[in-house]
């Protein structure tokens, strides 16, 4: 009899995809002793983050079909029985209990492969509206976990979980009473171009506007040079600024802000509510199905934060609300409170509970 309960998590891509579904990976091995498989695709982060997070993952050739030329979409339906056949054998090798897809080149074709063979499976979906994979098998999955309301509709057995957050993000300290404010400039690991090119030509008068404000902005490794020399050439006072490729332990740079500006990934979003951290955001306007517009939307509804679109967006407009938000403490503490309320502090454990509980064949959905 098998100890363990083998279960395959399927897709990535991203960081938005791979790193909550590492931390699922995590609940599983350590709540529920799991034996995890990964499949994913050469091209994707999977295929550094999973081997250094010490699990296994199998490699699938899988082409595009959204946002790609008509060539690029004609090859990849031709190719995709192929690809179909190959994850149905991957299945039968491993037999999992259940299958776990977080979107993603490889998500869809593992999840039909497994749908077709009568495997439970279970959708993560960390974005608002959900991608191209998940919206494919949405119906025919026996659940799924949204970290967005407004997701749930595309889904059978839809819950809202939230996305799996480190913990420290949510044991932040509150920022002291008439400290001088901050401003944390993120746009993700690689950077920001927007951020990096605006943000250098309002400084100067954004520190002017603002009393003591002091900026911190990662702008990404490839892009920190150019930004640095932007800001230098800004006038801005230079003991007021600092500009970083890349900033480690973000739960406390996080917690030494007052505002972020960031883009609108899934991720980052989870986090700013985790944080309960009040923040401008600007989506990044060649998101796949524009859904980073649509997770600032969910934060801007809750009152947790102000949207800018990139494609409007002016130096005069950003450095009108990063001012106008900096001058109000008070505003600022309760677009904080609003954030927090869309933390999900147990979604690992909520998730890997809904994945058990197909293992096992005794899902219910009043359960969860």
């Amino acid at each position: 009899m098998q100890s363990t309960t083998r279960i395959l998590i399927a897709g990535g891509g991203t960081g938005g995809h791979i790193i909550p579904a590492l931390a699922i990976a995590d609940e599983l091995k350590a709540r529920h002793a799991g034996e995890i498989l990964f499949v994913g695709t050469a091209r994707g982060l999977e295929s550094r983050l999973v081997p250094q997070a010490g699990y296994r993952l199998e490699l699938i050739r899988v082409g595009q079909l959204n946002h790609v030329s008509l060539a690029t979409r004609l090859k990849t339906l031709i190719d995709l029985p192929v690809g179909l056949m190959q994850c149905v054998k991957l299945l039968r090798q491993f037999r999992p209990a259940v299958v776990i897809g977080v979107g993603g080149y490889a998500s869809g074709p593992v999840m039909g492969a497994a749908i077709l063979l009568g495997i439970p499976t279970l959708a993560f979906e960390p974005n608002a509206v959900p991608g191209l994979a998940n919206r494919l098998v949405g119906r025919r999955v026996k659940a799924a976990a949204v970290n967005f309301e407004p997701a749930a509709r595309y889904f059978r057995n839809a819950h809202v979980t939230g996305i799996p957050v480190r913990a420290d993000f949510f044991h932040l300290a509150p920022r002291p009473a008439g400290a001088p404010p901050r401003l944390l400039v993120f746009g993700g690991s690689q950077g920001a171009r927007v951020l990096n090119h605006v943000m250098p030509k309002i400084a100067a008068a954004l520190i002017e506007k603002v009393p003591g404000l002091t900026i911190l902005h990662q702008a990404g490794a490839r892009h920190a040079e150019t930004t640095l020399a932007s800001y230098e050439d800004s006038g801005a006072p230079p003991d007021r600024w600092q500009v970083e490729a890349f900033l480690d332990d973000m739960p406390r740079r996080f917690e030494a802000a007052d505002l972020v500006l960031s883009r609108s990934g899934a991720s980052t979003v989870a986090e700013l509510a985790a944080g309960g951290k009040p923040a401008v955001l600007i989506p990044f306007a060649q998101a796949a199905d524009d859904h980073q517009r649509r997770n600032a939307e969910v934060m801007a509804q809750a009152g947790a934060a102000r949207v800018l679109l990139e494609g409007d967006l002016t130096p005069e407009q950003l450095q009108g609300t990063l001012s106008d938000l900096l001058a109000q403490p008070g505003k600022l503490r309760e677009m904080a409170e609003s954030a927090r309320s869309l933390a999900h502090p147990d979604a690992a454990e909520r998730i890997a509970g809904m994945a058990m509980a197909l293992a096992r064949q005794d899902f219910r959905k009043e359960a969860f």
